[in-house]
């Protein structure tokens, strides 16, 4: 008989609306079992459905299965006695957030414990269970309106700024709205309180293992917006007394965590947040003495990635942390005396995006390049760093359905060697039912940052591309994280002092060329006359740089790119950070700025460009693409500019399904028109 069985199709922009992903795994304090977020598209309502599921560790206890209804909660907390899960309902639009409680084994009712009009991101029980702390920004009047009425944006009386940092891509004005921590009764029986007064941000709340005080992080000084550091502080859980500081300023600290004995506190830090890019080390104070140490530093490797909100892991008297390496994100354990270089726990060509630990079990979420993620747990003890330790396995497949569906490409790893000698990592994955001998379109990718990775992870537009029937490039050129410190900090501009180098658009395109040309050479599936490029953001500002030195490229799309460094400098949401990695500020220094800027070689810009931006992207404003669509077309040339209302920085990540999938369509017929 005839083997019926549909074969896998190939991935279409459509698709994106099944890729399910996992979060923000909670171990019980049993260690028993687990609470987590699935995440699904919904294209209907244009929204993303986030459930709460619960999962026995042991799975003769059951299989993983959803432990909320409606569709829109996050941050499941367990109660410090595991009976009862603590978690946010957040429905879009403007209906208040809802911090609730349920009871885990036994039927009841859903008990809300306060609500609160705007996102609240950070959630934490106190360890005696009495009460809940939250992270969240006062609410925006120009959004939630007041009591009784509607507000307006005309009726709003006019903002006085007196900072550079006012506004946060994603969350809009910040300055009169700032982060703060609240607690508040665990039963509801009292409103929320604020513990961090004054109009300074706040996060990264940590209860003291005594519940007495919490730790948080905040910049509370009056250069703060210059000098760019954040402090670590400690306030009384009662909100009666003042924010007291731990550190003496100079240094971005992050997401502390308490030892067991709350003696000490681990966190992130970068020491030097004015000379960009450095390494986010973890670090260990001790409280009575106020002395710090670092644990990481001969590890020579980024320990915080950019969005990470997981603190670094007591074990016991080891930390638990994780590290970019060579394109993955592995698990790493170190005393927390620093007496021994950090041993790899969880490692493999994967990507390590969330964990949590308690007694004795680690819970992790790892992705692969065809896999979103799917979460595994192991036996990891703390009084012996053998003590209770067994193999990983996988306690879900909630995404298996789509990898059976879909025919999804695997990448193959190469090196290049650039035009310096240096070692390029690079990846390469064949269109999607390729024919020996045949030649085709290619598309070579560039990632954002600079200071972030490509790597062994899941990426739609990678899959999406290669189904289309292009070849698929990338690159970890340098500027990157997840290699040596040295390799990140290579393009910073030579005005700098400390660790001067080539700046934006030098070694790091001789990088990426490297990977074209090498691929070109050892690749036979690649057509060489029928090459595009394509990133965002500073994978945008690469494109509009390749675009403008080489016709190598027979078209591109540059997206939320950053094209006027100058121009840049003062509208971005980050204002002055460009001076991290240039050493000057535009003010002193605007050849420089004006040096590695794309717009500044319009002229020899030829290729066919598409160039996306979202309205309302703060990070890089939509004026990045104006300057350079308007400069292209009064020279002549014909490029196209698509802008997206009601999108941000994130659009290609979080951005509504909708919009993602009509981005997606729009990228692939450009290329296909045009190679």
């Amino acid at each position: 008989m005839a083997d019926t069985a549909a074969s896998p199709a190939f991935m279409v922009p459509e698709d994106i609306a099944r890729l399910r992903q996992l979060a923000d795994p909670q171990v019980s304090p049993t260690g028993s079992a687990l609470a987590f977020t699935v995440i699904d598209p919904d294209v209907e309502s244009n929204t993303y459905r986030r459930h709460i599921w619960l999962a026995a560790v042991d799975a003769a206890d059951g299989q993983p299965h959803p432990f909320t209804g409606p569709g829109h909660e996050i941050l499941p907390r367990w109660s410090p006695d595991g009976r009862r899960l603590a978690f946010v309902s957040a429905p879009p639009g403007n209906e208040p957030a809802e911090i609730c409680i349920l009871p885990v084994a036994t039927a009841g009712e859903r008990v809300v414990v306060c609500s609160w009009h705007g996102p609240v991101t950070e959630l934490a029980w106190s360890p005696d269970g009495s009460r809940l702390a939250f992270v969240a920004r006062d609410p925006d009047v120009e959004q939630y309106g007041q009591p009784g009425r509607a507000q307006e944006a005309k009726d709003m009386p006019p903002r006085r700024v007196t900072r550079l940092i006012y506004r946060l891509n994603g969350a809009g004005w910040t300055l009169d709205r700032p982060n703060r921590i609240f607690v508040v009764a665990a039963d509801g029986s009292s409103a929320p309180r604020t513990v961090t007064p004054g109009p300074f941000q706040a996060d990264g709340l940590a209860w003291s293992p005594d519940s007495s005080k919490i730790a948080f992080t905040s910049a509370r000084h009056d250069t703060w917006d210059l000098d760019l550091a954040n402090d670590l502080w400690v306030v009384g859980a009662d909100g009666t007394s003042e924010p007291e500081r731990l550190t003496d300023g100079g240094s971005v600290y992050a997401r502390p965590s308490w030892s067991p004995d709350g003696r000490r506190l681990a966190y992130y830090v970068n020491s030097t947040p004015l000379e960009n890019p450095r390494h986010r080390q973890v670090g260990v104070l001790e409280l009575s003495s106020r002395r710090q140490q670092v644990l990481t530093a001969d590890l020579d490797r980024n320990c915080q990635l950019l969005g990470l909100l997981v603190a670094p892991s007591w074990i016991g008297d080891q930390l638990l942390f994780s590290a970019e390496d060579g394109g993955n994100v592995h698990l790493y354990r170190a005393n927390a005396d620093g007496t021994e270089k950090p041993e790899i726990i969880v490692g493999g060509n994967r990507w390590v995006s969330d964990w949590d630990w308690a007694a004795g079990t680690l819970a992790f979420i790892a992705g692969t390049p065809t896999s979103t993620g799917e979460l595994f747990v192991r036996g990891l003890g703390a009084a012996n760093p053998k003590d209770g330790e067994s193999e990983e396995r996988a306690l879900t497949g909630l995404t298996q359905s789509f990898a059976d569906a879909i025919s999804l490409g695997s990448p193959q790893r190469f090196l290049a060697r650039s035009a310096d000698g240096s070692e390029v990592e690079c990846w390469a994955i064949p269109p999607a039912g390729a024919r020996p001998g045949e030649k085709y379109p290619t598309l070579l990718n560039v990632h954002g940052g600079p200071f972030t990775q490509y790597g062994n992870r899941f990426m739609d537009e990678f899959q999406l591309e290669a189904a289309a029937g292009f070849g698929v490039l990338y690159s970890n050129p340098r500027g990157s994280s997840g290699y040596s410190e040295q390799w990140g900090r290579a393009v910073r501009w030579p005005e700098c002092e400390s660790d001067p180098g080539t700046g934006w658009g030098s070694v790091d395109f001789e990088d990426v060329m490297a990977c074209v040309d090498t691929a070109c050479e050892r690749i036979d599936w690649i057509d060489p006359a029928r090459l595009g490029i394509l990133g965002g953001s500073y994978g945008g500002f690469m494109t509009s740089w390749a675009v403008g030195h080489t016709n190598r490229f027979k078209a591109a799309c540059s997206e939320r790119a950053c094209n006027n460094l100058t121009t840049m400098e003062h509208s971005a949401d980050i204002a002055g950070f460009l001076r991290s990695y240039i050493g000057r500020d535009h003010l002193s220094a605007p050849e420089a700025y004006a040096r590695h800027s794309p717009v500044t070689y319009v002229t020899d810009m030829t290729t066919p460009l598409l160039i996306l931006h979202s309205e309302d992207d703060l990070r890089c404003p939509i004026a990045q693409a104006e300057e350079l669509f308007v400069a292209l077309r009064l020279l002549g040339r014909e490029p196209v500019m698509v802008r997206f209302p009601a999108e941000n920085h994130e659009l290609s990540r979080a951005g509504s399904p909708r919009h993602r999938i009509m981005r997606a369509s729009l990228i692939l017929d450009w290329f296909r028109e045009r190679l």
